[in-house]
This record gives structure tokens, sequence and C-alpha cells, in this order.
């Protein structure tokens, strides 16, 4: 076997059944593991395992190769048991076909992967030489140089990916190896497997269904599948190979052992057209390479699971992989960027779910962009009690605003919804006045000690020759006068509800998308160069890498109070030094640069919300800089939808 101390091991899907046994042993074993899978992290393991919730299809090259595994378990699949359904065929290319080869994409040009171990089937063998119209005496041996025509979908993405790791192994056969390892029937602690699902419904004194008695199937237990695996990954060990039991029994084998702790069960043998299964996985070939076959059967492992299901299933209650995560974006308007960030960072969590739109206006356009539009009423006639009411009618989990005017409101009512278990992506009240709130903004960055432009009511406290007149509260591009004399500064400001001066000071203007998490932290931040503003708005913008600049951003943000995702405004002077301008607390206008320049804000949310730690989650800014334009698009779409 390796010798796994200090080895790093990427698994995907290592929170399932087989996974949680593998992951658990890599770890006793002392390597340094990371985990990806669509679940959240098991309870019960080490902080020390970096863990990643999520659909593994968005993982970026850049994530996979900051941790630069030397061993790859490729674990992550979806199935469904006897029939697949129609709805399958997406699902199928999505989580085993896409997923595979999106993964081994990432890792393929890596220097330092030394193995790829891929969990395949044995549903790729031709499904003629183990199924039958009657029942079987004894199972048929399948082995590695068997025919092979997949017996459904899920086989045949196995088959895919095995015939994708021999391709790259033409190339890369002196730097990496690749072995599929076509495994049988495996059940085990926390599975959807029939054995495990037969105890739930005993342990609450149900009965069985049960079809086809006489099949005779090869179960191997998941334990045992996390050793054959490990094993594979020696060297010199290449190819495909059988992990099975190579002991194959009989349904009414189980349900002997079962009656043995369940005296009482009661069975119906429900009549049933499927064929009669009579398969076994013939091991001699994997015990001649590797020395080593499963022993554990079902007589050993039955009690383990009953007792595991005792302790820790609990009845009645959803399964948290059946939750809905339900999202509500307030104040849509035409935030059509916005809107398909989160549908992305959605996608990325893996969580069943729809994007739900709200606006006071039923013809905004972003409403073509939603699953679900909702005309909200006007805040001034919104009660606390009926927004509540709408989001645990439609399972809303989490709300994101989008416009100044409402960010007071929910800061005001962030608690109060958290009870209903329902999650916003807003400062605290006292965070969000202070940012609309520009006279009281330089108040607070002056006396936090950092660098700001002086702000005053009275033009005449100021002693400069140009200057800039701006709205006190609201957005600061909101009729905003730049470089204006005494005179016309006072004439302008004439205009305006609430008028604030500051000095006109020559410089870059940039915008710094930040991300502050639960623990008050900086979680990541990515500057941009303002390059063509329209109406205040960055049309053309550029990502640009400032150390010092970040720093002092990231350092007054935590110290503001802000969460969640929030913008700030800084003006660069011809000495190189730096001034805050002002702050939005909330996602901007061009800040899908930001997103796209590894800044994960909704995907991270989305996590605090499940209540993970997002600590483990890298902050990985993209190595080539990138440029935005912002541009009207056109949607066409047809009569169905409207």
């Amino acid at each position: 076997m390796v010798e796994w101390k200090g080895k790093r091991v990427f698994v995907s899907g290592g929170a399932g059944v087989i996974g949680n046994e593998l992951v658990s042993k890599l770890y006793n074993f002392g390597a340094t593991v990371f985990v990806g899978d669509l679940e959240k992290r098991p309870k019960s393991w080490s902080d020390k395992i970096r863990y990643r919730q999520g659909d593994l299809n968005y993982i970026a090259q850049e994530e996979l190769l900051d941790f630069n595994p030397e061993y790859f378990f490729h674990l992550a699949a979806t199935f469904e048991r006897s029939t697949e359904t129609y709805d399958f065929w997406q699902e199928n290319y999505h989580h085993n076909v896409r997923l595979s080869n999106h993964l081994m994409n990432c890792l393929k040009d890596s220097t330092d992967l030394k193995k790829v171990i891929f969990a395949s089937s044995y549903l790729i063998y031709d499904p003629k030489l183990y199924n039958f119209t009657q029942s079987q005496q004894n199972a048929v041996r399948l082995k590695e140089t068997d025919p092979i025509y997949p017996r459904n979908l899920c086989g045949a993405a196995k088959l895919m990916h095995e015939i994708e790791l021999r391709f790259l192994d033409e190339f890369k056969a002196e730097k990496c190896e690749f072995v599929s390892a076509r495994i049988f029937r495996s059940y085990g602690k926390n599975s959807q497997d029939i054995i495990s699902r037969w105890i739930r419904l005993l342990l609450q004194n149900k009965e069985l269904n049960v079809y086809r008695l006489e099949g005779i199937f090869d179960y191997i237990y998941a334990g045992e599948v996390a050793q054959g695996l490990l094993r594979l990954a020696g060297d010199s060990i290449k190819g495909v190979f059988n992990l099975g039991n190579d002991n194959a029994r009989r349904v009414k084998d189980v349900l002997d052992v079962l009656k043995k702790y369940f005296p009482k069960m009661k069975t119906i043998h429900v009549a049933s057209d499927i064929s009669y299964e009579a398969s076994q996985a013939n091991m001699e070939f994997f015990e001649k390479a590797i020395g080593w076959k499963p022993a554990r059967q079902l007589e050993d492992v039955i009690p383990e699971i009953i007792k595991h299901e005792k302790q820790h299933v609990k009845y009645n209650k959803k399964e948290e992989s059946e939750v809905i995560f339900n999202v509500l974006v307030t104040s849509i308007s035409k935030k059509v960027g916005l809107i398909k960030s989160v549908k992305r960072a959605l996608e990325k969590l893996g969580v069943p779910g729809k994007i739900y739109g709200a606006d006071c206006s039923n013809e905004c356009i972003a409403k073509y962009f939603v699953d679900s539009f909702w005309q909200m009423p006007k805040l001034s006639e919104l009660l606390i009690q009926d927004l509540i009411d709408f989001c645990v009618k439609e399972n809303i989990t989490a709300i994101i605003p989008t416009r100044d005017g409402e960010l007071e409101f929910f800061a005001e009512y962030k608690d109060t919804l958290k009870t209903h278990g329902i999650s916003v992506m807003v400062s605290n009240k006292n965070a969000i006045l202070t940012c609309v709130d520009k006279l009281r903004f330089f108040e607070q960055t002056r006396e936090f000690n950092f660098p700001v432009i002086q702000t005053v009511q009275n033009i005449d406290t100021l002693n400069v020759k140009q200057y800039v007149v701006k709205e006190r509260f609201g957005a600061g591009s909101s009729k905003i006068g730049l470089n204006l004399t005494y005179e016309q500064s006072k004439t302008y400001a004439k205009q305006l509800q609430d008028p604030i001066f500051q000095p006109f000071i020559e410089g870059k203007e940039f915008s710094l998308d930040l991300y502050i998490d639960l623990n008050s932290k900086t979680k990541g931040t990515v500057i941009r160069q303002r390059d063509v503003v329209v109406q205040g708005e960055s049309q053309i913008t550029t990502v640009v890498k400032k150390q010092d600049l970040e720093k002092m951003c990231s350092e007054f943000a935590q110290k503001l109070g802000l969460y969640g995702h929030v913008v700030l405004q800084a003006l660069e002077i011809s000495d190189g030094s730096y001034h805050i301008i002002e702050c939005n607390s909330r996602f901007g206008g061009a800040s899908t640069l930001g997103l796209a320049s590894g800044l994960d804000s909704f995907y991270w949310f989305f996590l605090e919300c499940l209540g993970s730690n997002i600590d483990e989650y890298c902050f990985l800014p993209t190595k080539m800089i990138k440029r935005q334009v912002r541009f009207a698009e056109d949607l066409v779409i047809d009569g169905s939808s409207f």
C-alpha cells in the first residue's frame, strides 16, 4: 500500500457512503485530504480535512491546482436504482459524463498528479451475461475481459470515462497511472442502498416490499470498497479491475440475516417484470495483482448498520440533501447581470432551488430572467409579517437586497427574518446608515484614522479652488457636480435636497469589490479601475493589482462592521496616496467583474446561509487580468414564456 502520510489527495464525492469510509482511512493514515461533494461537510470530520460543498462541475482549475493533488479518487456520480427515469437523461450527463470530463480536464496537465482511481461500475458489462427471465441456481462470475454493452445511462457514462482515462494514459503513462474499479453492489452506513433502507423501515416497524426474492447480487461493504481503492493506488497498478465480494448472495439471504434482528419482520412479495439478476465479481485478477480480497460478509456488517441507524437516523424529518434553497432578489429592475450571477452561484451550490425576483414594477426587464416574479409592494406599504409569510410559503432561504433605499429596511429586520430560517445579505443597521449618509461616513472614516476626502455642509469652511457637490444621502453618483467653482457650487447646490461639499481632487478612481464574512473578516478583494463611467456606473472597467489599497480597504470594511458583498470607492492621487470616497454596502453595477475575477460572493453567502464555515473555501484571484465592457443585449422569447 501507499505510504499516505503527507500525500495530497483529492476525493470527489467524498461525503458519500464509500467516500466517507475512504476519507476517514486517508486522514487516519496522515494524508492531506481535499474533499468535494454536493452534501454538507460530515459533522464528525476533522477541521483539517479541507472541504468544498457544491457542484464540482463549477470548480475552477485554479482551485484544484492550488491544492495540487498527487492522488485523485473520483467517486462523485449519480445513479438511479433498477430502472432509470426519463428525467435522468440530463442528470446523468451533468453529474456523470460532464463532471468526469471537467475534473480530468482541470487536472490532466498537472505535473504532480501521480494516480487517478476512478469508481466505475459493473453496469458496463453486457446485461445478457447476468440478467435472465428465470431465477438461476448460481451467479455468473463476471471478469474484466467479458463483453461490454452498458446496461443503462449510468453504465454508459462509466464506460465513457474509462475510455477517457485510457486515452490520457496514451499521453501521460510515464507521469501518471490510471485505474478504473468496476464496483459491484456496495452497501454501508448512511446509505440509500436497499439494505440500509430496509433497516430504517424495520426500525419504524414497517413492512418491506420485496421484488425478485431469488435475485443474486454481489454485495460488498463500503469499507471494503474503500480498502480496495486504496490498494489500487499502489505503484505500477493500472487498468481495469473488478471490485466486489466474489461471494454473491440471494435477496432471500439478506432477509434471513435481517430476520435474526427483527423477528417480527413482515414482507410483501411484489410481482415484477424486471429480470432475474445473477451477478458476481470474479476477483481473481484483482487478487493476483494486489494480493488482497474483501472478506466481510452480510452477517458481519448488518449488525453494525443496525446499530448505526439506531443512533443516527432521525425519522420523519427531511434529509439535508432534500432541502429546497430558494433565493429572493429584490428591486431587480434591469439588473440582468446580477440575476445571472446569482443563478450561477445557486447552480454551483448544487442544491435544488429557484431564483425569485421582486420589484414594485410589473414591467421591469429582469423579470424575464428569474424563475418566478413577485410584484412586491413598496417598502412603505410592506409589513414585515407579509414578507415573512411570502418567504415561508415559497421556501425562501436567502434574500439579496440590491437597492440602497431598501438596505435599512432589511438591516432592521435581519434578525427577525433569521428566526424564520431566512438569511439576508445585508450589513448591520449602523453600518448601513453610515454608508448612506456621506457626512456621517466622512466623520466615521476620519475617526477610524483612514484617509478620506473632507466633507462639509457649509462650503465656506473649505478653502479650495474647485469643488464637488453631492447629495448627502443616497447613491454618490446621483446628481453629482464635479470640478465646480465656488459660485457654480453654490448655484448647483440649490438643485439638491441636502447638499454636501468636498474639495475636487485630481486622481485615478477605483472601485473595490469585497466580501466580508459572518466573522467580520474580508474573504477577498478585487480592485477595478473605472475606465469609462456613464451616469456614475462603469461601462468599461479593468482589474488592477494594488496590495496596499486592498489591505487598507479590507481593514476599513472590517472596522466599519460590513457584511456580504460591498463596494468601496477610492481615489489615488499624484503622490501615490489614497483617499476613501464612499461605500455602497451592496452588490454594484459592475461587480460582476469581481465575480469573474475570483470573488465568489453569492456562493459564499449561500454556504453561510447553510451554516458552513467558509474559511476553508479559498479566494483565488484569476491570474489573467480581466476587463469588463457593459452593453445592452437583446432577449427573444417565445409565447409560452410570457
